[in-house]
């Protein structure tokens, strides 16, 4: 029961985070940081999900149940939230904000902010993570064991989603100006798709319903 469950635990939360599929991502969202704020946005986005998954983990169902959102729906909502990001990466929309203020320093309050969203949320604790852990604590059934286990898992995949953010530098510096954009606009599609499917999960288990 215990190898079962761990093992279940682990290669879902690997698939639905997904860390190496971040790292891409990662490099995107903090375009023009230098690797010291890029450190601070990987440290704090990744502690920011491991809370929030763990509450989760804990209280998600309880809560969702209380205020009479369903599962279906919480899809529906990330879903959109990828899309607008996605919507902005595509279109050069970010790039436009930071000509602006080129002459402006990355401040603290900006990385705090992209550290919380888009990259904790939705992006690492998504619709999919929350839901997978959600799902995972119920089949705990309250053994505390199993529920420690679980957490240990989480942390330990959020540790290597950290470790992809933190080596994520070297491969921005080999891409270039011209490679950064082109990552850009063709994640950014990929992340549409992403959004989309979300939604669609959505839908589709609404109507199931």
């Amino acid at each position: 029961m215990f190898v079962e469950f761990a093992t279940s635990a682990l290669v879902t939360m690997l698939v639905t985070l997904d860390p190496p599929g971040l790292a891409p991502i990662f490099l995107s969202l903090t375009r023009g940081m230098s690797a010291g704020e890029r450190r601070q946005v990987a440290v704090r986005a990744s502690i920011i999900a491991f809370c929030i998954m763990g509450f989760f983990g804990v209280a998600g169902d309880v809560v969702l149940k209380a205020l009479g959102v369903s599962l279906p729906a919480f899809r529906i909502a990330g879903g959109l939230l990828l899309f607008w990001i996605a919507f902005e990466m595509v279109f050069e929309r970010r790039t436009e904000r930071k000509q602006q203020t080129a002459e402006t320093a990355i401040t603290l309050d900006h990385i705090r902010n992209v550290a919380a969203f888009p990259l904790a949320i939705p992006l690492m604790a998504g619709p999919g993570a929350l839901t997978a852990m959600i799902l995972l604590a119920g089949r705990a059934g309250g053994d505390p064991l199993l529920l420690v286990t679980l957490a240990a898992i989480c942390g330990l995949v959020i540790l290597s989603c950290l470790a992809v953010f933190l080596t994520a530098t070297p491969i921005a510096k080999l891409l270039g100006v011209t490679g950064n954009v082109v990552l850009t606009r063709l994640l950014g599609v990929i992340l549409a798709a992403l959004a989309v499917q979300f939604v669609i999960d959505g839908i589709k288990a609404a109507l199931a319903g």
